[in-house]
């Protein structure tokens, strides 16, 4: 459907004539009758103002192969109806710049936190056999010292990168609308890095599955303890390359849903996060804390990171759950 169709589409579906359309665009009926039989072309700001009076995204009007794209009004999710911002484009390069280098920062804090207990189970076992002359109150605290160190400036990193995109969090949680052109160059960007996505979180995935390989041979091999404690430091560096790969290819691929406003941050969904945001910070806290004194009070650190696995599996499954109970009520 070509611009001059939609045109006239929309208008008949607010039930104008052409000339009660022209007087809202400050032109002449005339006007309005050249564009709808494709003898002239609006210009940009007349492109807008018709992409407010009828509620589309100037990209639905300007581009022929795509399919209407009405924007949402606030009033569906019970929210007060207000202006909504406008992305411009460079804006938007901004956002993708900073999402791109935070993903580092978030994927190597992220594998930090999991190497955090390696050097306190290698010390540990290690020391067990005696194959180190030092006290195992020792080794337990310079395995603690490293821990606490590692998540220490995991979390600063966190704190850090949380605080420098504070300015453009409203992105991830609330609608906009973007100038003309930034989604077409979003969706470039985006099926350019489509194959680097794929293979990297493939990568990925795989890492974490073959992570378990060394631990299993020591059990077949009924290695010592020792050994099977490098096995374990082996495991969480493996898992800890592969959550890198995912985190950083996800957080990248994000960047471009958010600007799109597609997937899990297409308007709908940004409605439903906020109601489930509470619910995701009291589980992963529970988590934490469980994970914490479990550890401390067993003092199985080569076992209790179980934990993680499982309450994640355990979380995508309670928040399935929890946005069914939230779309049943709505």
């Amino acid at each position: 459907m070509i611009l001059a169709d939609k045109i006239t589409e929309e208008r008949k579906k607010k039930g104008w004539s052409q000339e009660e359309l022209a007087n809202q665009l400050g032109v002449s009926r005339q006007a309005v009758s050249k564009w709808e039989s494709a003898g002239s072309i609006p210009d940009l700001q007349r492109i807008l103002q018709m992409s407010e009076l009828f509620g589309v995204s100037t990209d639905y009007l300007l581009k022929d192969e795509l399919e209407e794209e009405r924007i949402i009004s606030n009033e569906c999710f019970g929210v007060s109806s207000e202006p909504l911002k406008k992305v411009t484009m460079e804006e938007a390069n901004i956002f993708l710049d900073m999402k791109r280098k935070g993903s580092k920062v978030v994927a190597n804090a992220t594998s930090m936190c999991i190497l955090s207990p390696v050097l306190l189970i290698i010390l540990g076992t290690m020391t067990e056999n005696h194959m180190f002359h030092i006290s195992e109150s020792l080794s337990s605290s310079l395995g603690c010292v490293f821990l606490f160190g590692m998540i220490a400036a995991a979390v600063f990193m966190f704190i850090t990168y949380g605080m420098r995109e504070s300015h453009m969090e409203d992105l991830e949680k609330d609608s906009f609308e973007t100038e003309y052109g930034v989604s077409g160059m979003v969706r470039e960007k985006r099926d350019t890095y489509e194959p680097t996505f794929i293979r990297n979180t493939a990568i990925g995935v795989v890492l974490c599955i073959l992570s378990v390989i060394p631990l299993i041979i020591a059990g077949v091999m009924e290695a010592p303890d020792y050994i099977c404690g490098i096995s374990v430091g082996m495991l969480l560096i493996i898992i800890a390359v592969g959550v890198n790969l995912l985190i950083r290819t996800g957080m990248i691929k994000g960047s471009y849903d958010i600007l799109l406003q597609e997937g899990e941050f297409s308007k709908e969904e940004k409605q439903l996060k906020k109601k489930t945001d509470t619910f995701s910070g009291v589980y992963w806290c529970l988590t934490t804390a469980i994970y914490l004194g479990w550890s401390f009070l067993s003092r199985e650190w080569g076992f209790t990171w179980i934990i993680w696995p499982v309450a994640g599996v355990l979380f995508a499954a309670l928040l399935g759950i929890f946005k069914m109970i939230i779309g049943k009520k709505k």
